[in-house]
């Protein structure tokens, strides 16, 4: 028996076909809900989680950007998965036989100009992975699904039609995270630290702040802000720089960002990921 990786949602999900690439000798473990994701890593009963944060079509997970500041687990790594769309049918059959597809909402809207073309009836469902295995199930050769070939493998379908998404370009950024914290090495390879702060209630705070990573040549990658308990004047705000935080450049824009904050912690120190294949 392997370790445990948590993720959110039904074998054969694109964030199982994660934690398989990430992971590939250790054992899946699928959860409900993004906070089952996360508890599970908290209470022990998996090892980590591999969870979705942000889509190039769709942008941020925005779940997760509420859960992770407060989860008290650490981002290890990220992982890019280019999402390819496929229509999944019984074997053996062809395209000619399906009359209907079913899938998540967003994975039908994101095949809208294949299934006009074949004028397939659409079945709303609540995953992609999830509408694989009833297809697989129902055994009705005229319904198909809309899933990833690692959905196809998982539940013993065939690749009817491939890569039948109207966008080429969509990709999925997850973050793997762990009960510890592994930093690596500063030196090496390129590195990307992730944090979370509050600025203080003074006028031109954030730009304040943020005035140190371009003075001293940080790049920051990502900036993004969000409600604290709903409150509309508690914002709290999300990045991504690259370097590492014992870099003196960065070491010295965290100094003056501390000056403007008052609330300020790191969430994960990493390898940048490259874009994968997809599966």
């Amino acid at each position: 028996m392997g370790r445990k990786i948590a993720f959110q949602g039904e074998l054969g999900a694109f964030s199982h076909a994660t934690a398989q690439a990430v992971f590939p000798q250790d054992d899946p473990m699928p959860c409900v809900t993004f906070e089952q994701t996360i508890a599970a890593v908290q209470d022990g009963d998996a090892e980590f989680a591999v969870v979705p944060v942000e889509n190039s079509l769709y942008g941020r997970i925005t779940d997760i950007h509420h859960i992770l500041p407060e989860s008290g687990l650490h981002i290890i790594g990220e992982h890019y998965l280019p999402i390819r769309m496929n229509l999944l049918g019984l074997p053996g059959v062809t395209l000619a036989e399906i009359e209907a597809v079913q899938s998540l909402s967003v994975a039908l809207g994101q095949c809208r100009k294949f299934i006009a073309a074949h004028k397939l009836r659409t079945i709303n469902a609540v995953d992609t992975a999830g509408s694989a295995r009833e297809v697989a199930e129902r055994g009705d050769r005229t319904i198909a699904a809309i899933a990833s070939r690692f959905a196809a493998r998982t539940y013993g379908l065939d690749v009817v039609a491939e890569n039948i998404e109207d966008a080429e370009h969509n990709t999925t950024r997850f973050l793997v995270m762990s009960r510890e914290p592994v930093r690596p090495e500063p030196a090496g390879r390129r590195i990307k630290t992730t944090f979370v702060f509050r600025v203080r209630n003074v006028p031109a705070a954030l730009y304040k702040a943020m005035g140190g990573f371009a003075t001293n040549g940080v790049n920051m990658t990502k900036l993004e802000s969000y409600m604290v308990n709903g409150s509309f004047t508690a914002t709290q705000f999300y990045a991504d720089i690259e370097g590492h935080p014992d870099d003196h450049n960065v070491a010295l824009a965290l100094e003056e960002l501390g000056f403007f904050s008052d609330h300020f912690r790191i969430l994960g120190v990493y390898p940048v990921a490259e874009i994968g294949p997809a599966t």
